[in-house]
């Protein structure tokens, strides 16, 4: 990894920002709003809440032609209680565009890339975040989100 960080022009590794839990959601809200081609999220957790609160800006956006993906885990690895919020959030995706893949690996990442340009990552469940102290970084790049991309194999899956 730190051969690819001495490789990186300081341009590229400069051109990022942090985030908490309180100033996340407007920030990545405004950069979805502007996608033009590609959301992927990878999100373990979903919640009913979070699903109902990204229904509308994501259903405008596959009507544009927009592609959205989330990745999670399958919700047959949660609890009951959280296999039901899965299960209730996939449905809110789906019914407004977005395709949902389920991952039995038990993955635990939280990121997001948009139009192969902003990468979002960090510790905060994008799809189902609430009361906990969390820290996102948002990294306009297109050479880091491709490795970002290359690393985690997120696009493995067809559309």
């Amino acid at each position: 990894m730190f051969r690819l960080l001495r490789k990186t022009p300081k341009a590229v590794l400069t051109n990022t920002s942090l985030y908490n839990e309180h100033s996340f959601y407007n920030a990545f809200v405004r950069d979805v709003k502007r996608a033009q081609s590609v959301v992927v999220i990878e999100s373990p957790f979903l919640t009913e809440k979070r699903a109902l609160y990204f229904a509308g800006l994501f259903n405008k956006l596959t009507r544009k032609g927009v592609k959205i993906r989330v990745n999670t885990r399958d919700p047959r690895h949660h609890d009951k209680l959280l296999e039901i919020q899965a299960w209730k959030s996939i449905r809110i995706l789906r019914d407004n565009g977005v395709k949902v893949y389920f991952f039995n690996d038990m993955r635990h990442r939280k990121l997001a890339i948009i139009d192969g340009q902003i990468l979002w990552e960090g510790s905060l469940n994008i799809l189902s975040q609430v009361l906990s102290r969390e820290i996102m970084r948002r990294t306009n790049s297109v050479e880091l989100a491709h490795q970002m991309i290359q690393f985690t194999k997120i696009n493995n899956r067809f559309w």
